[in-house]
């Protein structure tokens, strides 16, 4: 979803640009005029592409910190049941070791 979205995004700012440039190219207005224009689109689309790169990268880092830290959780919480489990497994192996003990000591007197 968010492919598609910076793609209909990106397709939107070169149509924008495309048609800034076909109106500043046929304006009446002067060559030195004309290209001061485009020369201050630009320097103003690189400001806002390097701030666009820049959010995408922070927005980047907040989501892998982000899956680090749930990947981190999911992890302890399997670490706990596995103990758990081990603990409960442990307990019931006691349990039956001591049943079958008082069952032989039962069957042999």
């Amino acid at each position: 979803m968010a492919k598609n979205n910076g793609k209909f995004a990106l397709g939107a700012l070169f149509g924008a640009l495309a048609g800034f440039f076909a109106g500043v190219l046929s304006a009446p207005q002067s060559g030195k005029k004309t290209r001061g224009d485009l020369k201050d689109t630009a320097v103003d689309l690189k400001k806002k592409t390097f701030s666009a790169a820049e959010d995408a990268k922070d927005r980047a880092v907040d989501v892998v910190d982000d899956v680090k830290e749930r990947a981190t959780d999911v992890v302890e919480d399997a670490k706990d049941i596995a103990y758990d489990l081990k603990d409960r497994t442990q307990r019931a192996v006691k349990s039956a070791e001591k049943e079958f003990k008082s069952d032989g000591d039962k069957s042999g007197k």
